[in-house]
Protein backbone atom coordinates (compact mmCIF):
# COMPACT_ATOMS: atom_id res chain seq x y z
CA UNK A 1 0.00 0.00 0.00
CA UNK A 2 1.29 3.48 -0.90
CA UNK A 3 1.26 5.65 2.23
CA UNK A 4 3.00 8.80 3.42
CA UNK A 5 4.56 11.87 1.82
CA UNK A 6 8.03 12.17 0.34
CA UNK A 7 9.96 14.99 -1.30
CA UNK A 8 12.17 14.10 -4.24
CA UNK A 9 13.64 15.79 -7.29
CA UNK A 10 13.18 15.26 -10.99
CA UNK A 11 16.61 15.33 -12.60
CA UNK A 12 17.59 17.04 -15.87
CA UNK A 13 16.68 13.91 -17.84
CA UNK A 14 13.18 13.72 -16.36
CA UNK A 15 13.89 10.88 -13.93
CA UNK A 16 12.15 10.75 -10.58
CA UNK A 17 13.62 8.90 -7.61
CA UNK A 18 11.03 6.58 -6.10
CA UNK A 19 11.00 6.14 -2.30
CA UNK A 20 12.38 2.76 -1.23
CA UNK A 21 9.04 1.89 0.41
CA UNK A 22 7.27 2.32 -2.94
CA UNK A 23 9.79 0.53 -5.17
CA UNK A 24 8.87 -3.01 -4.23
CA UNK A 25 5.22 -2.25 -5.01
CA UNK A 26 6.22 -1.21 -8.54
CA UNK A 27 8.40 -4.25 -9.31
CA UNK A 28 5.74 -5.89 -11.46
CA UNK A 29 5.35 -2.76 -13.58
CA UNK A 30 3.52 0.53 -13.30
CA UNK A 31 1.77 3.26 -15.23
CA UNK A 32 1.90 7.02 -14.86
CA UNK A 33 -0.92 9.25 -16.04
CA UNK A 34 -2.48 12.65 -15.51
CA UNK A 35 -4.41 12.95 -12.26
CA UNK A 36 -7.55 14.86 -11.46
CA UNK A 37 -6.25 17.74 -9.33
CA UNK A 38 -3.17 19.16 -11.07
CA UNK A 39 -1.14 16.09 -10.16
CA UNK A 40 0.11 12.87 -11.73
CA UNK A 41 -0.92 9.38 -10.68
CA UNK A 42 1.44 6.39 -10.57
CA UNK A 43 -0.41 3.07 -10.39
CA UNK A 44 0.73 -0.50 -10.16
CA UNK A 45 0.01 -2.53 -13.26
CA UNK A 46 -2.79 -4.56 -11.59
CA UNK A 47 -4.50 -1.41 -10.32
CA UNK A 48 -4.15 0.34 -13.69
CA UNK A 49 -5.74 -2.75 -15.27
CA UNK A 50 -8.71 -2.38 -12.88
CA UNK A 51 -9.10 1.27 -13.87
CA UNK A 52 -8.80 0.35 -17.55
CA UNK A 53 -11.38 -2.44 -17.21
CA UNK A 54 -13.79 0.00 -15.56
CA UNK A 55 -13.24 2.55 -18.34
CA UNK A 56 -13.99 -0.17 -20.88
CA UNK A 57 -17.43 -0.72 -19.34
CA UNK A 58 -18.41 2.93 -19.73
CA UNK A 59 -20.75 3.93 -22.54
CA UNK A 60 -18.81 5.50 -25.42
CA UNK A 61 -21.83 7.60 -26.37
CA UNK A 62 -21.55 9.42 -23.03
CA UNK A 63 -19.41 12.57 -23.54
CA UNK A 64 -18.17 12.47 -19.91
CA UNK A 65 -17.02 8.88 -20.34
CA UNK A 66 -15.09 9.82 -23.47
CA UNK A 67 -13.44 12.75 -21.69
CA UNK A 68 -12.43 10.54 -18.76
CA UNK A 69 -10.95 7.95 -21.13
CA UNK A 70 -8.97 10.70 -22.88
CA UNK A 71 -7.74 12.14 -19.61
CA UNK A 72 -6.50 8.80 -18.28
CA UNK A 73 -5.59 6.72 -21.33
CA UNK A 74 -4.17 9.33 -23.71
CA UNK A 75 -1.82 10.45 -20.93
CA UNK A 76 -0.86 7.00 -19.63
CA UNK A 77 2.62 5.56 -20.06
CA UNK A 78 4.18 2.37 -18.76
CA UNK A 79 7.13 3.02 -16.46
CA UNK A 80 9.80 0.80 -14.96
CA UNK A 81 11.92 1.43 -11.92
CA UNK A 82 15.57 1.42 -12.99
CA UNK A 83 18.35 -0.23 -10.98
CA UNK A 84 18.95 3.02 -9.08
CA UNK A 85 15.25 3.38 -8.14
CA UNK A 86 14.05 6.00 -10.63
CA UNK A 87 11.27 6.19 -13.19
CA UNK A 88 11.35 8.30 -16.34
CA UNK A 89 8.53 10.83 -16.45
CA UNK A 90 7.34 11.64 -19.99
CA UNK A 91 7.91 15.24 -21.07
CA UNK A 92 4.23 16.01 -21.65
CA UNK A 93 3.39 14.96 -18.09
CA UNK A 94 6.24 17.05 -16.67
CA UNK A 95 4.91 19.98 -18.71
CA UNK A 96 1.39 19.39 -17.41
CA UNK A 97 2.71 19.39 -13.84
CA UNK A 98 4.78 22.52 -14.60
CA UNK A 99 7.70 21.23 -12.59
CA UNK A 100 11.36 20.67 -13.31
CA UNK A 101 12.82 20.11 -9.87
CA UNK A 102 11.36 19.21 -6.51
CA UNK A 103 8.09 17.28 -6.27
CA UNK A 104 6.01 15.73 -3.50
CA UNK A 105 4.97 12.09 -3.72
CA UNK A 106 1.79 11.40 -1.76
CA UNK A 107 0.59 7.87 -1.07
CA UNK A 108 -3.05 7.18 -1.85
CA UNK A 109 -3.34 3.49 -1.02
CA UNK A 110 -3.53 1.75 -4.39
CA UNK A 111 -1.50 4.46 -6.14
CA UNK A 112 0.56 7.53 -5.38
CA UNK A 113 0.36 11.07 -6.67
CA UNK A 114 3.15 13.38 -7.84
CA UNK A 115 2.60 17.04 -7.01
CA UNK A 116 4.26 20.39 -7.55
CA UNK A 117 5.13 21.39 -3.95
CA UNK A 118 3.01 24.56 -3.92
CA UNK A 119 -0.04 22.71 -5.25
CA UNK A 120 0.43 20.01 -2.59
CA UNK A 121 0.71 22.70 0.10
CA UNK A 122 -2.56 24.18 -1.17
CA UNK A 123 -4.20 20.77 -0.81
CA UNK A 124 -2.86 20.38 2.73
CA UNK A 125 -4.03 23.87 3.68
CA UNK A 126 -7.56 22.99 2.56
CA UNK A 127 -7.47 20.04 4.95
CA UNK A 128 -6.58 22.24 7.93
CA UNK A 129 -10.09 23.74 8.19
CA UNK A 130 -11.99 21.64 10.78
CA UNK A 131 -15.40 23.11 9.93
CA UNK A 132 -14.96 22.45 6.22
CA UNK A 133 -13.74 18.94 7.00
CA UNK A 134 -16.78 18.24 9.16
CA UNK A 135 -18.97 19.11 6.21
CA UNK A 136 -16.80 17.35 3.60
CA UNK A 137 -16.60 14.10 5.48
CA UNK A 138 -19.97 14.01 7.25
CA UNK A 139 -21.40 11.44 4.85
CA UNK A 140 -18.55 8.98 5.31
CA UNK A 141 -19.18 6.17 7.75
CA UNK A 142 -15.84 4.94 9.04
CA UNK A 143 -17.30 3.10 12.02
CA UNK A 144 -16.46 -0.54 12.46
CA UNK A 145 -19.40 -2.73 11.65
CA UNK A 146 -19.93 -6.29 12.74
CA UNK A 147 -21.46 -8.05 9.78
Amino acid sequence: MFLGQYQHNIDDKGRLMIPARYRELLESGAFITQGFDKCLMVMTEPYFKQVYDRLETMNLTDPSARLLRRLILANAYPVEVDKVGRILMPQNLRSFLKVDGEVVLAGQGEYFEVWKPQDWNDQMNMLQDPEANNQRFSTLDLSKRNS
